[in-house]
């Protein structure tokens, strides 16, 4: 049995799942965001996000972890501050000993729905029949989350 932890990456929200795995057997144990304030400064904001990531961890004892890669933002400040939250989330999860698995946004479309160019809805409700739910996942950062980590879960390290 191990525990897969998904990681959405932003700044003022961070989508997480975690999930079970035991043999073939998956289950989905929680799910949400991490927040932070919207008007404080990108320090505070990734200082926030790792602790209660730590806290996610110490809490669950994940083992392996899969996190979405950027992709181009139109607004460069917005991409950069994501880029420095994901930074400090990576050296969390490596400094709690988690194998990472990276997943472009495309690979995890393709991967829950088979296409890659999925609508949101389209993914949400592949996760829904997954995971046995009974609606949709939400909010969009949880659901990515979600699929992040049912991704990792089939990768061939994650027992």
């Amino acid at each position: 049995m191990s525990i897969i932890l998904g990681i959405d990456p932003g700044t003022t929200t961070v989508g997480f799942a975690l999930i079970e795995k035991s043999g073939r057997q998956i289950s989905l144990l929680n799910y949400g965001v991490i927040t932070t304030t919207p008007k404080i400064g990108i320090a505070e904001k990734i200082f926030d996000i790792t602790e209660d990531l730590e806290g996610l961890i110490d809490t669950y004892h994940p083992t392996v972890c899969g996190i979405e890669k950027l992709f181009f933002f139109n607004n460069q400040k917005t991409g950069i501050d994501v880029a420095q939250a994901r930074g400090a989330i990576l050296l969390t999860l490596k400094r709690k000993g988690l194998l990472i698995h990276e997943f472009t946004p495309l690979q995890v479309k393709r991967g829950i729905s088979g296409n890659g160019t999925a609508k949101k809805e389209q993914v949400q409700n592949a996760l829904k029949i997954i995971f046995k739910l009974e609606t949709i996942p939400k909010p969009d950062d949880a659901a990515d989350a979600i699929a992040i980590a049912y991704l990792a879960s089939l990768q061939k390290n994650a027992k």
